[in-house]
Formats: structure tokens, sequence, C-alpha cells
């Protein structure tokens, strides 16, 4: 279960200080989805690094499955998030010198070494529908491509929780659609809670909740 409440995120500026987020609750169980809506700079992404843990809140409380992951050291926090969280961006943060599959097995270079790993990542390419370009470089791919690269790389470690940052932002309407597709198809039926922070009308309707974050406070649509 993700259980955020009370979250509040404020920047120190030169004219004062700047809040983004003015106490967000939200609460989703396992095997949710949800689309997070809301104009530029209303604070989505930022929300989105901290139900990550890529960040601290300056206030509240964030629990995933019943553990405060800001109450971790570094590098338990490094380890927790890498085996509980799952992050896709508008851009796909591809290594370009590593193949598909390499790039997809780099969460599971941290830590134990996993000998099912590379299966794992196969499976997952196949899934995505790129088991015949596992051995191409980002170059090689198209956008579509390389963006199902970076959600079978997001799922290598089988987390808890998967957040997408704009994941459909960079593509053409068809290509989106099928990220959007993809998404929904591999969400469907697991315990994962998907979190998707979108402009895109269209792809938040796919998704069981949608969220409307604006002046710092986030509401149920």
């Amino acid at each position: 279960m993700l259980d955020a409440r009370a979250i509040e995120k404020s920047f120190a500026t030169r004219s004062g200080t700047l809040t983004v987020l003015a106490g967000v609750t939200l609460q989703l169980e396992n095997g949710a989805s949800a689309a997070i809506m809301g104009p530029s700079g209303s604070g989505k992404s930022t929300l989105l690094n901290i139900l990550g843990t890529l960040e601290p809140p300056t206030s509240g409380a964030l629990q995933i499955d019943g553990r405060d992951p800001f109450t971790l050291d570094n590098r338990e926090l490094g380890v927790f998030r890498n085996r509980t969280v799952g992050l896709v961006f508008q851009d796909h943060h591809l290594l370009p010198q590593c193949s598909a599959l390499e790039n997809v097995l780099l969460p599971t270079l941290a830590g134990e070494a996993d000998p099912a790993a590379p299966r794992r990542g196969r499976e997952l390419l196949e899934r995505v529908g790129l088991a015949d370009r596992s051995d191409h470089r980002p170059a090689e791919l198209s956008g579509g491509e390389r963006q199902r690269v970076a959600i079978a790389r997001a799922l290598v470690n089988r987390p808890r929780l998967l957040l997408a940052d704009e994941p459909t932002g960079n593509l053409d309407r068809r290509t989106a659609d099928r990220v959007a597709d993809l998404l929904v198809e591999l969400h469907a039926g697991s315990d994962l809670i998907l979190i998707v922070v979108t402009h895109s009308e269209t792809l938040a309707a796919r998704f069981a909740q949608r969220w409307e974050l604006a002046d710092g406070r986030l509401e149920r649509q």
C-alpha cells in the first residue's frame, strides 16, 4: 500500500519561501492505478519524486508497504528504492553504449548477483514486443521502442510501485497510444500500484482513478 499523508514541499527562493505541495494526501491499495493531472508548474513531478523516494518532503509522512523510506540511511534507501520502486520518465534515460537488454538489466546490477535476471530481462523485452531488438542500442531504436525498453527496465526488479512521469509526452499520437496500451496491459491483474503523471486526457482516462493537482493540493476527480 502507498500511504502519503499531508505531504508538503517548499523551496527557499530570493523572494521568500515557495510552497509547491501544500498538504497532499494520497492512499492507494495494491493493484490500484491512478493518473495525476495538472497545469505545468503545479508540482506533479515534485510529488512523483517524493513518492519515488528521490527527494524527501518538507513535512508530512510517506509509507510504502508499511515502511517510511525517509527514515533509512542513504545506502538502505538506495536498496529500498531499487527493489520497491520502478521509474519511467518522459526521456527514457537509456545508456547509449548499452544494448536494449543491457539497459533493462541495469537495476539488477546493484546488490547481490541474480542469476535469473538475464532470463527475466529477455521475458520483459518479449512482453513489450522487443524480443528481436534485445541486442540493438538506443540509437537503433525508435522513440516508442526506447520508451518500451525503459518500461521493461522499470519492471525488472519486480517493484511494488511503478511511477511514470509523462511517459508519452515525447511520442506521436499513434506511438503514445501503443505505450498507453502497454502500461495498462502490464498492470492488469497485478498487485503493482501504477501512478502516471500526464497532460494527456486520453491517457488519464485509461486509469481507474484520476486526480488533479493545482495550487499545491491534490483532489480526486
